[in-house]
């Protein structure tokens, strides 16, 4: 099976030389062609460096579902889908039918067992347990204070030394080190302190890079490929061997160090010492029943890896294209500046470095420009699922069992069957209504923070976050896009911007 499988990807990549001429010459053609014996690879190999709006493009024009056959034979047969109503059948109805299944959690194997990778009885005891630990009110201040003092701490200082220095950064960089700082305060309860204005390069953070970019590889090549080049240890597969073993050794020192905290202080100490998520989960009743084991270390470690992914770099991605469409609208930015000195009160002899949550909940166009952001530009451009049974979806598709279903949150941004006739454009307005109150959008028409059974635990600490790091960089300085710098999706796990987005900064007189 394997020999016939690099037989047919080499025959798909004569195909794909073949064609290229074709291609150039025919731009009325479907993105994706099926031929025979080797199917869509061809097409999949000529869009794989801007998948998401070939993907989209090809959407469009199969109607929201498309089947995307693989080379005969080797198994990679799947579904695009960008239906609103298939989304929420998959998502939400039928939900028991569309799990992970064990191909995408091979992929995703460095997550281990955690909730992002778990399905079952196993990821229904994770939900329960976490949702009980992010609705704590101890969790939710902990979290707030978190991101407020990084934003004075680190992120400002870094701000006012590019202003004063008047250089070009790399804003999604700056991004990066913020949110992976604050994760780990918030999950670890440690602070690597890779955001100051010397910029360290940090050996484990740059590990958690490679791991992300190594789930995308797993996902483009064929099976059979990646895991020869794992059994081998060559290529990619050997690089992300030595990222997950870095990545892992700073988890583990980590959860030993908090260990060793966790014995030299009572319970009660810990109840009223700083709320992090490794500390409530070994606190948590259901762990402490399972001792200081192999099992509960485990499940420690994937709960540490699987909320660093979620909370991470998604938040750094969101924040990144925010900050490109508001250098790139300036009206936006005016009336975000505007609804902020009409809404709160400002007091002269305070610097107003950071935003308190009564004041960020009274800024609406905000929160409308953030969603039209995360509508456009979701942090997670794919939502793969895999059928266990034998189905058939609202739009008439037939599934067969072990499936594997995509539904494209990249490109149902841009239906115009869900969005309008303008749902290309930026722009925050659509979210508000004519009251001037925020309009309701279900889960399955905007779907950046998932939707159905597996929609993000984190959605309300996610947009305090949000909202606290760009009023505190728009009220105090305007970011400016360095001409001719190029803005494009990358293709990774998480959708950052392939070149960064270089910026400069300059301090604003308000």
């Amino acid at each position: 099976m394997a020999v016939l499988g690099y037989a047919e990807i080499v025959l798909g990549l004569l195909c794909f030389l073949f064609l290229r001429h074709y291609w150039k010459h025919n731009k009325n053609s479907p993105p994706i062609i099926n031929w025979p014996v080797v199917g869509m690879l061809p097409g999949l190999l000529q869009n794989a460096t801007h998948m998401y709006d070939s993907t989209t493009r090809a959407l469009k024009l199969y109607g929201g579902t498309v089947e995307v056959k693989g080379p005969w034979c080797i198994g990679m047969d799947f579904f695009f889908t960008s239906d609103p109503v298939n989304a929420h059948y998959i998502l939400s109805k039928n939900f028991r039918n569309y799990e992970k299944g064990p191909e995408i959690r091979e992929i995703l194997q460095p997550l281990g067992d955690g909730i992002i990778n778990s399905d079952s009885d196993w990821w229904t005891f994770q939900r329960k347990m976490l949702h009980s630990i992010m609705k704590n009110k101890k969790f939710e201040l902990f979290s707030l204070k978190v991101v407020q003092q990084k934003v004075v701490n680190r992120l400002i200082p870094v701000l006012n030394h590019v202003s004063i220095s008047k250089i070009e950064v790399d804003l999604q960089d700056v991004l990066k080190r913020f949110t992976f700082d604050s994760t780990c305060s918030m999950v670890l309860g440690f602070d690597p302190k890779s955001l100051s204005v010397e910029f360290p390069k940090l050996t484990y953070e740059k590990a958690f890079d490679v791991i992300e970019e190594g789930f995308v590889y797993r996902q483009i090549l064929p099976q059979s490929c990646w895991k020869v080049q794992r059994w081998l240890q060559i290529g990619q597969e050997k690089k992300l061997r030595k990222a997950c073993n870095i990545f892992d050794s700073f988890l583990n020192q980590r959860i030993a160090s908090k260990r060793e905290e966790l014995i030299s202080r009572d319970r009660t100490q810990f109840e009223e010492a700083e709320f992090d998520l490794l500390t409530a989960c070994m606190m948590h009743d259901d762990i402490v029943n399972m001792g200081v084991c192999s099992k509960s270390n485990k499940f420690i470690r994937d709960t540490a890896f699987n909320f660093m992914v979620a909370g991470s770099d998604t938040m750094s991605a969101a924040l990144t294209w925010f900050f490109w469409q508001i250098a790139t609208h300036p009206s936006v930015e005016m009336k975000i500046m505007k609804e902020m000195k009409d809404n709160i009160m400002l007091k002269v002899d305070k610097k107003w470095e950071c935003f308190g949550v009564q004041e960020l909940d009274t800024l609406v166009y905000l929160h409308a420009a953030l969603c039209e952001a995360l509508r456009l530009y979701p942090p997670v451009a794919f939502n793969p699922r895999t059928s266990v049974g034998e189905d058939i979806l609202p739009s008439g598709h037939r599934i067969r069992p072990n499936t594997p279903i995509m539904v494209s949150l990249y490109a149902m941004g841009r239906m115009e069957e869900i969005w309008g006739e303008d749902c290309m454009q930026y722009k925050p307005e659509r979210w508000i209504s004519e009251k001037g109150g925020l309009i309701f959008v279900p889960s399955y028409k905007f779907t950046a923070f998932s939707g159905g059974h597996r929609s993000c635990l984190g959605k309300a600490v996610a947009f305090i976050q949000l909202k606290t790091v760009a009023t505190s960089i728009i009220w105090n300085y305007h970011v400016v896009m360095v001409a001719g710098h190029p803005v494009s999706p990358c293709v990774s796990a998480i959708l950052h911007m392939k070149h960064g987005l270089k910026v400069r900064i300059t301090k604003r007189s308000t």
